[in-house]
């Protein structure tokens, strides 16, 4: 795609750079697919997320800590995220947890995250199914159980399918986002 006005907003926190370094792998996979420079990266330990208004795409990156904490940077700015004015933009969200260390709160943060947006109308995509993986409980999973609310990443115990993990998951987006373009083009020549 070219000449496209689309830009997509990638807003993470990460204290030890795993997330960060996953956003930059979903950045640059993402760039890829579309052939061209679409994702705008955003630390929001330097950002405001107020910058999400500048966006109708979003991608939130998040990750768990402890027994089921969230990672500082959106700790610290968890107000926001309820204030947050999501209505009409498409969401997608990817988390990182250890789920053999943590099991029983294995991505706890990326459904709180979930949670925490859901009531303010948006659109979530990027849905991820919970197959390869080992843990006892999360926050994380959709009512039935079958998928993360978003891409897991777990680089304690499998660093080597992260990457196929991501390049599948940009993949879904593309689809995903792909289907709303043409959605919103077919309501507009209406």
């Amino acid at each position: 795609m070219s000449d496209s006005a689309l830009s997509i907003g990638l807003f993470y926190g990460s204290t030890t750079c795993y997330t960060e370094m996953a956003a930059e792998k979903i950045q640059a996979q993402l760039n890829s697919l579309f052939d061209e420079d679409i994702v705008d990266l955003h630390n929001i330990k330097d950002v405001n997320l107020t910058r999400t208004a500048e966006y109708d795409i979003i991608i939130f990156g998040i990750s768990t800590w402890d027994f089921g904490e969230l990672q500082e940077d959106w700790e610290s700015h968890w107000e926001e995220v309820h204030g947050l004015d999501l209505a009409g933009k498409t969401i997608a969200l990817f988390g990182l947890g250890d789920q053999l260390g943590y099991g029983e709160w294995f991505q706890d943060a990326l459904g709180m995250l979930h949670d925490a947006i859901m009531p303010s109308g948006c659109n979530i995509v990027g849905y991820w199914p919970n197959e390869g993986y080992e843990f006892t409980a999360s926050k994380a999973l959709t009512e039935d159980k079958t998928q993360f609310v978003g891409l897991s990443l777990d680089d304690e115990n499998q660093y080597d399918k992260t990457d196929a993990r991501i390049e599948a998951w940009c993949e879904q987006l593309l689809v995903s986002w792909l289907n709303y373009l043409i959605h919103l083009d077919i309501s507009v020549g209406k």
